[in-house]
């Protein structure tokens, strides 16, 4: 009997689950000019630094070949901002206490938003790289490297859309969600996104490589253009586990205390 009852709730989770992540799912379908605006806006800042910037920053390569990872990791704390909206919208119109009176499990809501995200940023990202390759971005990766590459990036992505939903959670409001998820947009401008860190002044070095999105993106640029990657890629998986693991905690446990409530 026991068996059958974990079964059955392993069954019942999984079900949960995949009627969540259908709903969040359709409802991105539904709001495509936020979909649109997550993917014209990285594009816009790779055309505005790649030419009109630049012709004046030295990299010691080409520019596009170095901003794309860049490029890629804001693309992706665009969607995950829009997760942090999109959880807002759900704990203040009502539909969660709807949710309640159903026999659903509670963490299905914010796995489908998740789930969601990751589907969103999948689009979004090969959308940006393949507009990179138009551009000129001529990456000479093998098969391996952009697979270690992918895999890396998916679990950054994991890690800031549980992240955003935590954020999504708590905010009181959708326009609070979006100014708490600011901090995931600006982030990459204090990293080695768009110029080397030895570029900048002492101060801002030492916060440019101590913070996770540095590691990420000089890893993602060492596996697609071949660049030195050291001991980088080590810490960028250990930032980003980190950083999934401590935001479904706190996303989870966040969400069952305020829907007690």
């Amino acid at each position: 009997m026991t068996v059958l009852a974990v079964h059955g709730g392993v069954r019942n989770a999984v079900s949960d689950s995949l009627t969540m992540i259908d709903r969040s799912v359709r409802l991105s379908r539904r709001n495509a000019d936020t979909l649109v605006m997550s993917i014209v806006l990285p594009l816009l800042m790779m055309t505005l630094f790649v030419n009109v910037f630049g012709g004046a920053i030295d990299t010691g390569t080409e520019y596009i070949n170095y901003v794309v990872p860049g490029i890629i990791l804001l693309c992706t704390g665009y969607g995950a901002a829009s997760t942090a909206m999109s959880v807002a919208h759900d704990m203040t119109s009502g539909m969660v206490d709807r949710l309640r009176s159903l026999p659903i499990r509670s963490s299905a809501v914010l796995t489908g938003h998740v789930v969601a995200s990751v589907a969103r940023n999948l689009l979004s990202t090969t959308v940006v790289v393949g507009a990179a390759v138009a551009m000129g971005f001529r990456p000479d990766a093998t098969f391996v490297d952009w697979t270690l590459a992918a895999g890396l990036l998916l679990l950054y992505v994991l890690a800031l859309s549980w992240l955003a939903a935590g954020l999504g959670v708590i905010a009181k409001s959708v326009e609070s969600a979006s100014t708490l998820s600011f901090l995931m947009l600006f982030l990459p401008y204090l990293s080695s996104a768009f110029v080397p860190t030895h570029t900048m002044p002492s101060f801002l070095h030492a916060v440019s490589e101590n913070q996770p999105i540095t590691p990420v993106i000089e890893t993602v640029r060492g596996l697609l253009t071949g660049t030195p990657i050291g001991g980088t890629g080590r810490i960028a998986v250990a930032w980003c586990a980190g950083l999934l693991a401590c935001s479904f905690v706190l996303a989870s446990w966040l969400f069952r205390r305020r829907t007690r409530g």
